[in-house]
């Protein structure tokens, strides 16, 4: 399984986290962990033996960030998340398919379903939370896609690079962050759906990529049916998305605590 992240020195803990909950609930044998970082991780040689530690491989790519100057960013947004939109260029050639997952995630049920999705001719496969809001339409008006199926989430992507490769282009990207400028909200999120977003494959989000702070939605849409014992047996991805993040101390959210023993766990394991 070839699995992708692109982090700063701020969240190599949280990929251990995240690290971790994939290794304890995936039936996977063999991992390619590769991380996309620049500068190079402080961490990256406690993170290679982390993996070691969890029979994973560990692949820095450790890129020149300078071609994204001109890109919009902020704190919360920083130059790391252009990285997966291009991250075809950094891979080894002979890579055909790879799963891109932010590091507010713990996997809590297995992957193999998602990673071995059969994509057609879609280049990627995400999940949209727009059942759960009403910003879909808004969203299309303001990027300019109106043949996209929904707005999807860029934080969990099954990605066919062998279509990437042929049809993504570094230049279509910057023309189009120059073109809308301060209309991306998520820069690279606006930027996967405003120029992609007719060749992602729709897949569910209360299976991959379920949005922590909206529980209750879930509950409510489902006739009750979705709850918390729903999302232990069924739930793959669980995504803790928003500014409030569940390893801040403050956080008491209903998973918080499911949070916090993955990453007591994985702690654990990097200390011994």
């Amino acid at each position: 399984m070839n699995l992708l992240f692109a982090i700063d020195d701020n969240v190599t803990q949280q990929l251990m986290t995240t690290l971790y909950s994939i290794k304890q609930n995936t039936s996977v044998d063999q991992y390619a962990v590769y991380v996309i970082q620049s500068p190079k991780l402080k961490l990256s040689e406690t993170l290679n033996n982390f993996c070691q530690k969890l029979g994973m491989h560990y692949h820095p790519v450790i890129i020149d960030d300078n071609q994204f100057n001109d890109a919009p960013t902020t704190d919360r947004y920083p130059k790391t998340i252009y990285y997966r939109l291009l991250a075809y260029k950094y891979l080894p050639k002979n890579l055909k398919r790879i799963l891109y997952l932010d590091v507010d995630i713990l996997v809590i049920n297995d992957l193999m379903s998602l990673y071995e999705l059969d994509l057609k001719d879609y280049w990627y496969a995400a999940a949209s939370h727009t059942s759960l809001d009403v910003t879909d339409n808004l969203n299309k008006l303001r990027l300019g896609n109106y043949e996209t199926e929904s707005y999807y989430n860029s934080g969990v992507m099954l990605m066919d690079l062998e279509a990437i490769r042929e049809h993504v282009k570094a230049n279509d990207i910057f023309n189009y962050i120059e073109k809308m400028g301060k209309a991306l909200f998520l820069p690279d999120q606006d930027i996967l759906n405003g120029l992609y977003g007719q060749h992602i494959m729709k897949i569910p989000d209360e299976l991959y990529n379920y949005d922590a702070r909206m529980n209750p939605l879930y509950f409510a849409k489902s006739n009750g049916e979705r709850d918390i014992d729903w999302v232990i047996d069924n739930t793959v991805v669980l995504h803790f998305c928003g500014r409030d993040k569940p390893w801040r101390s403050e956080y008491k959210e209903r998973y918080s605590g499911l949070y916090k023993h993955y990453q007591h766990r994985a702690k654990k394991l990097r200390f011994e």
